[in-house]
């Protein structure tokens, strides 16, 4: 017995993680023996073994990954650091953020949900309101879409499961911002990013906001909603064995009775109508794929005079007929060893029928010398199929490989009839190609990186791009990390400009962005600042008395710092978010004489977001307040004696101010419980009455100018929504008996 207690040989030293520190708790063992101990607080183990020759040790603890270490046991004593690597994994990992409220696992993503954006009081239920609470975002409101961190509208792309979504907004009028065609309930995910997004995405010079659709829906439903703007229902089916589900839906809208209570600054002699129709299903392929269809229809139409600026006692009267068709089909799945794949396509058939005229006091149509281009009618029809395939592979641990390819085809066609009846047809036509590739390399559990690359070739410009994409992020708290992204980003130009005089190339803006930020479970805090370099921007020239496109010689700049904080934890049943923007931006684009701030960015915007949930009252009051410094507005006209674009007036609107409010109410209708629900909604924008304006417009020969203002300073929306699930008790019945038989 004692000569084999003398025989042993001692084991040990210490176990440590790759910046040096002491691991307690790590198991250490021989192979097939029952020899090990269990590192103490210091990482200090030691134990002693009979067995000789070559041996196997094996360290492992959660967290880290398992090391072995080959060992030729003798008499000698052992005595040895080991190193140990964290296991990556989703629960410890950094996520990639910067420019976007995003993260690398969706499940994670610090974004607005549907209830989020349609319980925010300035939003009215429409998705892209709600983003303008969050920062980058201008508080634009002459025009829809979303103009971020000094971009156009147009420089923010929409994408619905993947797949680029073209006409998201009603169709423009003259100084009325229009809503976006796709309720917030239609999507599980909103993820705006500002600045920096994937090379998956493309086309967005500045800015990209991603919806992923809902899967399957919880359980069957029927709804119904009714207000003094509009009806609306529709009914979703899932089946008995929850693998698949389909749904319609239709609404009518009229504006009639609420111009009525509310007067607005135009005079409508076609009121504001629409119908919509809407159809989708899904089914599931597999334990993790999916097919999704959703297909939309609208039809609208409006018309309204305002009195003429260009000349005292006439009208401008501007009418509109639009139908649009909308189809998304999508497919993922998860394939074997690791491979997943993305199918997805869409098609856009948007219709516009407009005429402008110049009316008198009787409200009929007249000509005017030297205003006679008012009096016109222009019909519109764009097809765009949008084809989209993404592969990705895992690597090891939560690294990743992505790849794919997009198409996009597109024709626009444009009949525009002057007032003399003579005809200006035109089609423009393009096919744009992408490929990109992207890689997630997780190093460890606190320090990730995103590298990749899009390439895109447009028949149109007959050009080429290549944009590279670079995004880091490193874990600098248990809670908080840092993050740089730098990116290039290329669009066409926008179809408004074409056809130019010469030809034109992709326009082009380079990313710089740096961000802090802290995620608890109920708390958000982030800083983030960027700077933007914009080049080959389009400018115009002025051939034959009209402006047209010309070259890509335009430039600009944008650079600021953003502010953005949530908490749902400090009050109970209160969630609130505070996010504020500066922006230092200038541009020389289009007509602009030289670089100059854009009329639609100001230096500084915020929000205060406040929803506070009374169970009592069973009552939710939300409130929003918006602000917004002056924008500068100019009057650039073409200089015949200069021979160039010049600025022949300029100034600063005032500051744009607003608080929203909005009750939700849930009262006891219809036994209201699991599969009933009814709400109430009453709410009111600029409740405080508070002016606003947005800009100035200018008569045609200059000498006149008049603010930019809302239709209406409030307004009041309220109605009833109700939610009807269906009985599914002979489901309960069927199994019973099944299990009696």
């Amino acid at each position: 017995m004692a000569s084999n207690l003398g025989a042993q040989t001692t084991i040990g030293g210490t176990l440590k993680d790759t910046k040096g520190l002491p691991i307690a708790g790590v198991s250490i063992y021989l192979k097939d023996t029952y020899d090990g101990a269990t590192s103490d607080s210091s990482g200090k183990f030691s134990f002693k073994s009979l067995e000789k020759g070559e041996q196997l040790l094996i360290a492992t603890s959660i967290g880290y990954k398992p090391q072995e270490i080959k060992l030729t046991i003798q008499d000698a004593p052992f005595n040895f650091d080991i190193i140990l690597k964290e296991e990556i994994n989703e629960l410890k990992a950094v996520v990639i953020t910067a420019g976007s409220f995003e993260a690398s696992d969706r499940k994670k993503a610090t974004v607005l949900n549907s209830i989020d954006i349609v319980t925010t009081a300035s939003a009215n239920g429409d998705v892209t309101e709600a983003i303008k609470t969050l920062p980058g975002a201008q508080q634009v409101g002459e025009s829809e879409g979303l103009f971020v961190r000094g971009g156009t509208a147009g420089e923010t792309k929409i994408f619905i499961d993947g797949n680029l979504v073209n006409n998201f907004f009603y169709t423009s009028v003259p100084n009325i911002a229009q809503r976006g065609r796709f309720s917030p309930f239609l999507f599980k995910g909103t993820v705006f990013s500002a600045g920096g997004y994937s090379a998956l995405y493309g086309q967005a010079l500045s800015s990209a906001l991603i919806l992923e659709s809902i899967d399957l829906p919880e359980r069957s439903s029927a709804n119904l909603g009714v207000s003094f703007l509009n009806v609306s229902g529709g009914y979703q089916h899932l089946a008995k064995n929850k693998k698949s589900s389909w749904g319609v839906g239709y609404g009518y809208s009229n504006l009639d009775l609420a111009f009525r209570l509310i007067k607005q600054k135009q005079d409508y002699f076609k009121m504001i109508q629409s119908h919509e129709g809407d159809a989708n299903f899904r089914i599931k392929t597999s334990g993790s794929g999916i097919l999704k269809y959703y297909g939309s229809f609208s039809k609208n139409g409006l018309g309204f005079r305002v009195n003429s600026l260009d000349t005292l006692n006439y009208k401008d009267a501007f009418e509109l007929g639009n139908f649009n068709m909308y189809h998304n089909l999508s497919w993922r799945e998860n394939l074997n060893n690791g491979w997943k794949i993305n199918l997805g396509a869409s098609f856009t058939d948007n219709n516009d029928d407009i005429s402008g005229s110049i009316q008198n006091q009787q409200n009929e149509e007249v000509l005017l010398s030297g205003l006679e281009f008012k009096n016109f009618d222009l019909k519109t029809n764009g097809l765009f199929f949008n084809a989209k395939a993404v592969i990705e592979k895992k690597l090891q641990g939560l690294s990743a490989l992505r790849f794919g390819t997009e198409y996009n085809r597109s024709t626009d066609r444009a009949d525009f009839t002057m007032y003399n009846g003579q005809e200006f047809p035109g089609t423009i036509k393009e096919d744009l190609n992408s490929v990109f590739a992207e890689v997630d390399i997780y190093v460890t559990n606190n320090l990730a990186a995103k590298i990749g690359s899009r390439m895109e070739h447009s028949s149109l410009l007959n050009k080429y791009n290549l944009a590279p994409r670079l995004s880091l992020a490193y874990k600098v708290g248990q809670q908080s990390q840092a993050s740089l992204a730098y990116g290039i980003f290329y669009q066409n130009p926008e179809r408004r400009y074409l056809p130019a005089i010469s030809d034109l190339g992709f326009t082009k803006a380079t990313h710089y962005i740096a961000q802090y930020q802290k995620v608890a479970s109920k708390t958000t805090f982030r800083l983030e600042g960027f700077y933007k370099k914009y080049e080959d921007l389009i400018k115009t020239a002025f051939v034959n008395g009209r402006e047209l496109a010309d070259n890509n010689n335009g430039f600009g700049e944008a650079k600021g710092v953003e502010l953005f904080w949530r908490d749902k934890k400090t009050i109970k049943n209160f969630d609130y978010w505070v996010s504020y923007s500066y922006l230092d931006t200038k541009r020389d684009f289009l007509n602009y004489p030289t670089a100059i701030q854009p009329g639609f960015a100001a230096k500084h915007t915020s929000s205060l977001v406040m929803k506070k949930f009374v169970t009592g009252l069973k009552t939710q009051f939300n409130a929003s307040y918006n602000f917004a410094s002056g924008r500068p507005y100019y009057n650039i006209r073409y200089d015949n004696n200069a021979n160039k674009f010049s600025i022949f007036d300029e100034g600063k609107t005032i500051n744009y101010n607003s608080l929203s409010l909005s009750v939700n109410y849930l009262p006891n209708v219809f036994n209201q419980g699991a599969n009933k629900f009814t709400v109430f909604v009453f709410s009111v924008t600029n409740v405080l009455n508070t002016r606003q304006e947005f800009g100035y417009q200018y008569s045609y020969n200059g000498v006149r100018k008049q603010a930019v203002v809302p239709p209406a300073r409030t307004f009041v929306f309220l109605g009833a929504f109700f939610s009807f699930g269906v009985d599914r008790s002979h489901e309960s019945i069927d199994k019973t008996l099944s299990l009696r038989l």
